[in-house]
């Protein structure tokens, strides 16, 4: 029997999800707007994390908190070259890999070294203009970067008046 490690997602569940995060906007105030959402939920419930916030291959925004080691940097760097690669959220790689059986390492011709298929990184999407950055967590189970990634995009939206 396999062992889940996504949380019981469907790579349906997760495009849906990509599909409702939309940004009106998404420039270098906004970037920064996230990261600070992001540092703040972490702080308050104090998670050994690291955030960061590209735009492109810019890295706009970037904190290490408490616990958080030197290791989550490269995990960030591994993920975000999925996200670049795929425009898909590495949870959402994972469990469309785990769904077909295949090695996504192998069939995409990418290695593990440098690609990292666990949670933690969402795409930026912004209305008519597509990818435009990436939401990068790490330091917690993979499950728990990702629920926490989109909690964060999720709150921004809210504050933005962009979800219900």
């Amino acid at each position: 029997m396999a062992i889940i490690t996504t949380g019981g997602f469907s790579s349906e569940q997760l495009l849906l999800e990509e599909s409702v995060l939309i940004f009106p906007s998404f420039g270098l105030p906004e970037a920064v707007e996230l990261g600070e959402i992001a540092m703040d939920m972490a702080l308050d419930r104090a998670l050994p994390i690291t955030v960061e916030v590209q735009m492109g291959g810019w890295t706009v925004f970037h904190v290490s908190l408490p616990g958080a080691t030197e290791k989550h940097d490269s995990w960030i760097e591994r993920k975000a070259r999925v996200v670049l690669a795929t425009e898909h959220s590495t949870m959402y790689e994972r469990v469309k890999a785990e769904e077909e059986g295949i090695d996504w390492y192998t069939h995409y011709n990418r290695p593990e070294e440098t690609h990292a298929i666990h949670g933690g990184a969402i795409p930026i999407r912004v209305s008519g203009a597509g990818l435009q950055g990436i939401l990068l967590i790490s330091g917690l189970p993979q499950v728990e970067d990702h629920l926490l990634g989109i909690e964060i995009m999720t709150e921004f939206l809210a504050r933005k008046g962009e979800t219900e």
